[in-house]
């Protein structure tokens, strides 16, 4: 297995996971929290794609689909259109309302296959290249992918427990 192909594997299963946990949901049960200041799905499933578009475009020097293909406009979420929702508040989480499932999983099949056109061609060289000097170490492509796939699987997991909330109830 080369590196494309185990990367294009990961980015894949998130893709199976978000689908499974969004897919069918209205928009009530998209902004459903368990408690004031849990997270809902929406905010979950917005936020990993935010921080995948934003990271891996940065990682490999490209545009952000959110910003190149009017998702920011679609979504009309009031925030900065770099926001991708690190450091949310409560009440941030809260302004996240998303009009369908549809809307959510249009938005992350088009980051995913942007992402799938940047990984489906890197080999292991590429990985040691830095792509963040701020650090200490500094971040290799590597690292940032990896931290992506992380990060993302992550909510991915935390959606699914909620949809499972919501669909006991």
């Amino acid at each position: 297995m080369t590196i494309a192909e185990l990367l294009t594997d990961a980015f894949g299963r998130i893709r199976e996971g978000f689908h499974g946990a969004v897919d069918g949901l209205t928009a009530a049960e998209l902004a459903f929290r368990p408690g004031p200041d849990a997270n809902s799905i929406g905010w979950l499933a917005w936020h990993l794609t935010r921080v995948q578009d934003d990271h891996v475009a940065d990682a490999v020097g490209a545009g952000q689909v959110w910003l190149s293909a009017g998702w920011a406009d679609r979504f009309g979420l009031p925030f900065d259109p770099a926001d991708h929702g690190y450091g949310h508040s409560s009440d941030q989480v809260g302004l996240v309302q998303i009009a369908s499932a549809e809307l959510l999983t249009g938005y992350y099949d088009a980051v995913h296959e942007q992402t799938l056109r940047h990984v489906s061609g890197l080999d292991d060289a590429d990985l040691d290249r830095i792509v963040d000097s701020s650090w200490d170490p500094p971040v290799t492509l590597g690292v940032r992918l990896v931290s992506v796939i992380s990060d993302d699987l992550q909510h991915v997991g935390q959606a699914a427990y909620l949809r499972g909330l919501i669909m006991a109830s």
